[in-house]
């Protein structure tokens, strides 16, 4: 298979996986704190990762680590906080649609400050899938008044984090190996979330609570199917494609999402589905093929 149809694999499998997160973290909440639920999701990842390559962590350069750090603190420790955080209070459906700003953000880091260049077409197209989102968030304004989207904060700041790490690990990390990248970033999140859960009490109230013990089935699907193995899909998105392609998978994300949220009774309008359709559309005109192409920066 062709790095062309290998990075709409890895599209379509994360759309799928990423897509499912949210109601992972949903019925996580049910029985955990955020804390909890970020720290543990953490942890569980960064465990498997060590397992399949912790061998890998001996390619990385002091000056990768300076990197893997910074990388690492942005994508892979804040976000699962913050997402657990805003989804105290808004559904989860609603979650995923404020996470599509990921590409629009991806753009404007990587022209400001990596030095990017990116087509018209691809402009267009950003901004086309960001009006996509903005219907699909005043539909759901709208539609359910009584969530407090202030939170809302917490996913833009993830999604800050998320466009920083895909330049970052672009232009300084594209020499290493996927596997290495993943599991290194989780290195550096380990220790912390790992404290975290400490301080929560998690280990003292485990016992003898159905409802935690239950939560944590939801979560260890989210940490080695959502996070670990998804992570390495996407670094491997990363290095057979262009920034702005692998963002565009949070624009498919909300698809899959709000299909689970409206199996679990959230609610769903006819203009969320109109805004679902503008945001397919963004999609297919960033990553459209050019016919005739001399090279792959254009991705």
């Amino acid at each position: 298979m062709d790095d062309y149809k290998k990075k709409w694999l890895y599209l379509i499998l994360l759309s799928l996986v990423w897509g499912s997160s949210f109601i992972l973290i949903k019925k996580a909440l049910i029985g955990l704190t955020p804390m909890q639920l970020g720290g543990l999701r953490i942890v569980f990842a960064s465990l498997v990762l060590f397992l399949f390559g912790f061998k890998t962590l001996r390619s990385l350069s002091l000056k990768d680590w300076k990197w893997v750090t910074l990388a690492g603190m942005l994508s892979s420790f804040f976000p699962p906080f913050l997402f657990a955080l805003a989804q105290t209070q808004i559904d989860s459906g609603v979650t995923s649609i404020f996470n599509s700003v990921v590409p629009l953000l991806t753009t404007i880091v990587g022209v400001l400050l990596f030095g990017a260049i990116i087509t018209k077409r691809q402009i267009l197209g950003v901004f086309i899938g960001l009006a996509g989102t903005i219907a699909l968030i005043v539909a759901g304004m709208d539609f359910n008044p009584d969530q407090n989207y202030w939170y809302a904060i917490f996913i833009l700041i993830s999604a800050l984090g998320y466009a920083l790490n895909i330049n970052i690990i672009k232009k300084h990390l594209a020499h290493l190996r996927p596997l290495a990248v993943t599991t290194a970033s989780f290195a550096v999140a380990f220790f912390p979330a790992l404290i975290l859960v400490v301080y929560s009490g998690f280990f003292n109230k485990v016992q003898g609570n159905l409802m935690m013990q239950m939560s944590l089935w939801y979560l260890l699907a989210l940490a080695v199917i959502g996070t670990a193995i998804a992570n390495i899909f996407f670094n491997k998105l990363i290095h057979l494609s262009s920034p702005v392609f692998a963002a565009s998978v949070t624009y498919l994300i909300p698809l899959v999402a709000i299909v689970w949220a409206v199996l679990d009774g959230e609610s769903l309008n006819g203009y969320q589905l109109i805004g679902g359709l503008v945001i397919l559309f963004g999609v297919w005109l960033v990553n459209k093929r050019k016919k005739v192409q001399s090279n792959d920066t254009e991705a």
